[in-house]
Formats: C-alpha cells, structure tokens, sequence
C-alpha cells in the first residue's frame, strides 16, 4: 500500500494544473429586526401572490445592502405553522433575491393562512420571482 504523500504527489505530477476556483460573493441580505422597518415597508409598493404578499421600499440611503423580513400572524395557526411558513419564506428569499433583488431596498414577505404551507415550493419561488419583477417593473419572460 502507498502512503497517502506519495498517492498526492504522484497525482499532481501527471494532472494539470487546474485554474483557480473563482467565487463570486454576493452579499446576504440583512435580516429586519425592528418594528419601524417593517412599517416603514409595509407603507411602500405591494404585491400579492397567491401564497405570500411581497411589501418593498427603496430606502434611497445609498447603502447598497438588502433587508429582508418575514412576517406570520396567528391567522396562520399555531407557532408550529407560523414557523413552518417562515422557515418556507426564507428559503424562496435565500434562493431567489440574490438574483432580482435590487440593492438598497428592503423587502418584507407576510404569509397567507393555507396557501403558503400547502402551495408547491417551486410555485413559491415561481410566485416571489414574478412579484420581485412586477415591483420593479422588469419584464416576465414567457413560458
């Protein structure tokens, strides 16, 4: 059996040398934790969906950071669904506002009783990435 050193180095001497791993590093968005700042975006642009209402402001500070709030009243049920619908919320925010979310605004997602536990997880992204370009007025690609 040949020492693991000898197995590296043999393996490096007939590979080439591969490129450098390149990462791009967008920044997580900032999660809201303060009564204002979700007032301050529940009073800007609204879009409703049929599993989720997507309330959005521009902050207009010049920071180029995102924030991003979930919200789950009790009409939702009981703490077990209010966090089930949050934990739902905050996947389709982790995977799709990195990609259409625009810098120095704030988003906040409010479930909706059923519809956003029981609605598909793809129809949830699908539903966030279409109420994200309706906000901002981007174009829909059609199917």
């Amino acid at each position: 059996m040949t020492p693991p050193e000898a197995q590296d180095a043999r393996q490096t001497a007939d590979a080439p040398a591969a490129p450098p791993a390149v990462s791009v590093c967008v920044p997580a968005p900032e999660t809201l934790t303060r009564r204002a700042q979700f007032l301050k975006a529940a009073s800007a642009r609204r879009q409703g969906t049929a599993s989720f209402l997507l309330q959005a402001r521009n902050r207009r500070d010049g920071t180029l950071g995102v924030g991003v709030g979930f919200t789950a009243s009790k009409k939702i049920g009981n703490a077990v669904l209010r966090n089930r619908a949050k934990r739902r919320l905050r996947e389709a925010a982790r995977a799709v506002l990195p990609g259409l979310a625009h810098p120095g605004w704030d988003y906040v997602l409010v479930a909706r009783p059923q519809a956003t536990i029981a609605r598909p997880y793809a129809d949830l992204l699908q539903d966030l990435e279409i109420a994200l370009r309706q906000i901002h007025g981007t174009p829909q690609a059609r199917p």
